[in-house]
C-alpha cells in the first residue's frame, strides 16, 4: 500500500506509518518540519519514505495515486478544511481510505481548577480563529468530509488524558514552551490579544496546575474514516 500523510509535521507519525505499508510520502507546508522529518528518517534508517514541501490545497500528485490519505491534526489548522478534503478524495485510488483525527479544544477540561487556564483556553481560540483556523474541529469533521462529497462515514471519537506524572509533565511543558518560545505566544502579541507578562502568567498557571497534588486533563477528539 502506499500512503499519504498530509500536514506530516516533523514526521513523527509518518515513520511509524512506514513501518505498516509499502511507501510512504508525507507533505507539509513548513520548510522546517520537513527538514527534521528527512533527518528523522536517516536518524531511524527507515528508507520507504519521502517528504516534501507541498500544498493540501493543490496536491502535487495525480488522480488516484494512493491507497491512503491520512490527515492527523491539520484540518483544524486550516481556512479552507473541506477543499483540503476534495483534494484528498481526488488523489486516493478507488477502493482506498481517507482518514483524518482533530482535537476539540471546546471540550478540554482539567482539575484542579487553574483560571488562567481558561484563560489560555480562550486566548487559543482567539489566534487560532484569527488566522483562519477551527480549534473546535473535531465536532465538525464529519460534517466537512459530507461537505466534500464522502458518503458511508466512519464517524467516532477518543479521547486524550494527561495524569500520570509524565504526562502531565510533558503536557505542561509544551504549552509553556508554545506560551513563551513558539509562533502561539509571538502571534498572540502580534495581534494584540495578549502581552508577554500576561503569557508569562499564562505559562506559570500551566506550571501551577501541574503541580497540583493531582492533576488532571483531557479532551475529545473528532475521527472519520471512509473507503472510496
Amino acid at each position: 500500500m502506499s500512503l499519504l500523510d498530509v500536514g506530516c509535521g516533523p514526521g513523527s507519525i509518518s515513520l511509524d506509518l512506514a513501518g505498516l505499508v509499502t511507501h510512504v510520502v508525507g507533505i507539509d507546508g513548513a520548510d522546517a518540519a520537513i527538514e527534521r522529518a528527512k533527518a528523522e528518517a536517516v536518524r531511524r534508517g527507515v528508507h520507504n519514505i519521502e517528504f516534501r514541501i507541498a500544498d493540501a490545497y493543490e496536491l502535487p500528485f495525480e488522480d488516484d495515486s494512493f491507497d491512503v490519505v491520512h490527515a492527523h491534526q491539520v484540518l483544524q489548522h486550516l481556512g479552507n478544511p473541506v477543499r483540503a478534503l476534495v483534494e484528498a478524495r481526488r488523489v486516493v485510488k478507488p477502493g482506498g481510505i481517507v482518514a483524518a483525527r482533530d482535537a476539540d479544544y471546546g471540550t478540554m477540561v482539567h482539575d484542579p481548577h487553574e483560571p488562567r487556564l481558561d484563560r489560555w483556553l480562550e486566548l487559543y481560540h482567539q489566534v487560532a480563529r484569527h488566522d483562519g483556523g477551527e480549534p473546535d474541529a473535531g465536532r465538525r469533521l464529519a460534517g466537512w468530509f459530507r461537505q466534500a462529497g464522502f458518503t458511508a462515514l466512519e464517524v467516532s471519537t477518543t479521547t486524550w488524558t494527561y495524569s500520570t506524572r509524565s504526562e502531565v509533565d510533558a503536557w505542561r511543558d509544551l504549552w509553556v514552551s508554545r506560551l513563551t518560545e513558539a509562533r502561539l505566544g509571538d502571534r498572540a502579541v502580534e495581534l494584540g490579544f495578549a502581552d508577554r507578562a500576561e503569557l508569562e502568567d499564562l505559562a506559570a498557571g500551566w506550571r501551577s496546575w501541574a503541580e497540583s497534588d493531582s492533576p488532571f486533563f483531557a479532551f475529545l477528539h473528532g475521527e472519520v474514516l471512509v473507503r472510496i
